[in-house]
């Protein structure tokens, strides 16, 4: 193990794994800010043009109901604007609130000096309940990470709400086979899905297509007369949306479709055709998504508790010889996390950890298996084991470890 030199807390390195904290409710906030514009724009807009014609049909009327409906009409859509204006407003100010909870809980942070302090106790329990929280969210347990987050006093501090969104399109795809929901979050975000390059809306509307071509040769197996109609709408769709900027080799194979039937298994029409075309667009959402709120693809648990037992990892950890709580042959046990019957295989595919300085034990000494030891715990030990005078015993190995005489136990000279 790394010896530990201080007990100085960086609060830098602590928010490489915040940083979704704040990316998540900007994004939503700037959404927010883009919804009210476009209101503003488009309701403007219209009223203008509302109003330009209501003056004139007034001055040229002389019927004055004409007038009045007008103006009634006019009042009725202002109203409607003043209804989604309020409720980008409420939606504002919960953003607002969160923002400033989250700032606050980074600066507590910077607040604390010493690993050692109660108040980084505190403050790590919070962010522990975070990471719960962000890992049932992930996993679809929304109802308890909600209850979670509320008992633990860290709503404004988790989005629940942006969460459970995302996982009504990805199981509008997965399981209810609907690509409505999510061409709506494609319209809503159209820009920014433009500034990455992504082929989520292409994919969608491919699907689509799919699905008219299936119905329409369905509906021919069946001898009905709406297989033309919906044969003729794929077409239709294709062109609107396929003509440009269309993969040729991928335009090529969804035009096939309309010769080749869904019950015919050549590819690759059969592939377009599979229901599981259904979770690759469910995957591609959640991909999208997380990447477009600058949020990580794993759990942010998984990173922390990878980078914990990447920490504390050393070779001895997965050694067969090594005392441990997952070793049933062992003797002896252990308080190492790493060795402990819920982690050990966890961690066995994790790095491990670069420490910078090492502890030795005084005079030491190399058995032939390449095993270090201090000579006084090695004595002490060979003592208490027993073997014949003139051998030593591993320790790793227990009381039927190896063994050797002590001609072939060398010193160790630290360079």
């Amino acid at each position: 193990m790394a010896e530990l030199t201080t007990t100085k807390l960086n609060a830098e390195s602590h928010l490489l794994l915040d940083q979704p904290l704040l990316r998540m409710p900007y994004e939503l906030s700037r959404r927010t800010f883009k919804n009210a514009q476009r209101y503003l724009e488009h309701s403007t807009k219209e009223l203008t043009t509302s109003l330009s014609a209501t003056t004139k049909q007034a001055t040229k009327s002389s019927d004055p109901s004409q007038t009045l409906e007008s103006i009634d009409s006019m009042i009725s859509k202002m109203t409607t604007l003043k209804r989604k204006l309020e409720t980008l407003q409420e939606e504002e100010r919960k953003l607002n609130k969160s923002h400033k909870a989250r700032i606050r809980h980074l600066q507590d942070l910077f607040e604390v000096k010493s690993l050692v302090d109660v108040k980084y106790d505190e403050w790590s329990r919070i962010r522990l309940a975070r990471l719960l929280v962000d890992y049932l969210l992930r996993e679809g347990y929304s109802e308890s990470a909600a209850h979670l987050a509320a008992s633990k006093g860290i709503s404004d501090l988790v989005d629940v709400d942006a969460f459970i969104a995302c996982h009504k399109i990805e199981h509008s795809l997965r399981e209810g086979h609907r690509t409505a929901e999510a061409l709506a979050w494609c319209k809503e975000h159209q820009q920014n899905l433009k500034k990455v390059g992504s082929g989520l809306e292409f994919e969608l509307r491919l699907q689509q297509y799919i699905e008219l071509v299936r119905q329409g040769h369905e509906a021919a197996e069946k001898g009905d007369g709406e297989a033309i109609r919906k044969l003729v709408e794929a077409t239709k769709h294709a062109r609107k949306y396929f003509e440009k900027g269309t993969d040729p080799e991928l335009f090529g194979r969804a035009a096939g479709l309309l010769a080749f039937k869904p019950w015919v298994e050549i590819e690759p029409y059969a592939s377009l055709y599979s229901p599981s075309r259904w979770e690759h667009l469910a995957q591609l959402f959640l991909t999208t998504h997380h990447s477009l709120y600058s949020l990580p693809p794993r759990p942010l648990l998984h990173i922390a508790l990878s980078a914990g037992l990447s920490a504390l990892k050393t070779p001895s950890c997965h050694s067969a010889y090594t005392s441990s709580s997952a070793n049933s042959a062992s003797s002896t046990t252990t308080v190492c996390p790493i060795c402990s019957t819920e982690l050990n295989e966890l961690a066995r595919n994790v790095p491990y950890a670069l420490h910078t300085k090492s502890i030795v034990e005084s005079d030491p000494v190399v058995l032939p298996n390449g095993r270090i030891y201090g000579r006084e715990r090695l004595k002490t030990y060979n003592e208490k084991v027993g073997p014949e005078p003139g051998w030593i015993r591993d320790p790793a190995g227990g009381l039927n470890g190896e063994r050797w005489p002590e001609s072939e136990i060398r010193k160790v000279f630290i360079m």
